[in-house]
């Protein structure tokens, strides 16, 4: 009796289990998870901002304050850069790893001077770029990307109509691209 109870029981974890990965690893399969949406915006190194209605890739903006635009990334060839200014009330920025795991965020308040200014690398590319820093990087955060390719979600906010604008013009403005010296 006792061998038929703790077969089932273990057959019950097991069944649980197996559900919890089979659910957890769907996205990937199927290639509806975050990333491979952001892939399958137009271009990667640039920022694409989302509109109000799911695009192609079902990506949307669906905050009413927030204005949001993503970049795909890779540090494979060298570090990527990311920059944007502008006098919105509020932006943030978060940087993800090709599985969605947030790698790093930051907002205007822990900016330097308010301004974005980050490089993304790999940590052979920060050895070699604080060995010999680039005179314009004096002011950037830089940044270990432990993945090759990522992608980064931008949003600025615009808590009324007359900010709407100003919060469009900086996520446009703002840019995602290689690194060059």
């Amino acid at each position: 009796m006792r061998s038929i109870v703790f077969a089932i029981l273990v057959g019950l974890v097991g069944a649980a289990l197996l559900h919890i990965v089979i659910v957890l690893a769907l996205p990937r399969f199927t290639g509806k998870d975050a990333y491979s949406r952001v892939l399958g915006l137009y271009e990667m190194d640039s920022f694409f901002s989302l509109s109000a209605e799911p695009g192609p890739t079902g990506l949307a903006n669906d905050d009413p304050y927030l204005r949001t635009a993503v970049c795909g990334f890779s540090v494979d060839g060298g570090p990527a850069r990311f920059v944007a200014k502008g006098a919105v009330p509020f932006w943030s920025l978060s940087i993800y790893d090709a599985n969605s795991n947030e790698i790093f965020s930051m907002n205007d308040h822990t900016a330097v001077n308010g301004n974005l200014d980050l490089v993304m690398a790999t940590p052979i590319q920060l050895v070699d770029l604080r060995k010999a820093p680039p005179e314009n990087l004096a002011q950037s955060i830089l940044v270990e990307m432990p993945d090759e390719e990522g992608y980064a979600v931008l949003r600025a906010l615009a808590p009324m109509d007359s900010f709407e604008e100003t919060a469009r013009d900086f996520l446009a403005e703002s840019s995602c691209e290689p690194f060059r010296r």
